[in-house]
């Protein structure tokens, strides 16, 4: 019988190991810049980390999940961007993904968030609720790649930013 998965909040203990989930996660990725470890730490360095999961198998994280506020250009408040989601390359398709999807979305719910948005694999996303909104998206994202989940039945329209933390990378090499 497998071992049961525990999605609980991150503790200080789990930095290293998210990490190293992120980057295995996302490393043979194509559509990846690979900076996804990056954007986790620069989150949670500026306290944009509104909900950090993991997934945790035989006391082992072998999943990450993080979600952070968003701006709005419409002046909607109270929206979260889903980003990054990661699971060890041996654990993928196993459902970790979606547990720790929907634990969070839960969270966000009962927190008074109105809606979540992310950049995403169209083919992925849709099982979960999430829509690619008419009106409302990322500059330079396919609208196809773009999804939205309103918790409130209201849709915001105009332009999503992420927080800045997105444009984190690796850091600089010493003396370039």
């Amino acid at each position: 019988m497998p071992s049961p998965i525990l999605i609980r909040p991150e503790s200080p203990a789990d930095v290293d190991a998210i990490a190293d989930v992120t980057e295995a996660a996302f490393r043979d990725m194509e559509l990846s810049l690979h900076t996804e470890p990056f954007i986790v730490l620069a989150l949670r360095r500026a306290g944009a980390l509104t909900i950090s999961l993991v997934a945790e198998l035989d006391g082992r994280v072998v999943g990450h999940i993080a979600f952070s506020p968003v701006a709005l250009s419409d002046g909607t408040s109270r929206w979260h961007g889903l980003g990054p989601v990661s699971v060890l390359p041996a654990h993928q398709r196993n459902g970790i993904g979606s547990a720790l999807i929907e634990e969070g979305l839960s969270r966000l719910r009962a927190m008074g968030a109105r809606g979540c948005c992310l950049v995403g694999h169209p083919e992925y996303y849709g099982r979960f609720g999430f829509v690619n909104p008419p009106g409302l998206g990322h500059e330079g994202v396919p609208p196809e790649a773009f999804f939205a989940l309103s918790f409130d039945g209201f849709m915001p329209q105009g332009t999503v930013t992420f927080h800045e933390g997105f444009r984190a990378g690796p850091p600089a090499e010493a003396g370039a």
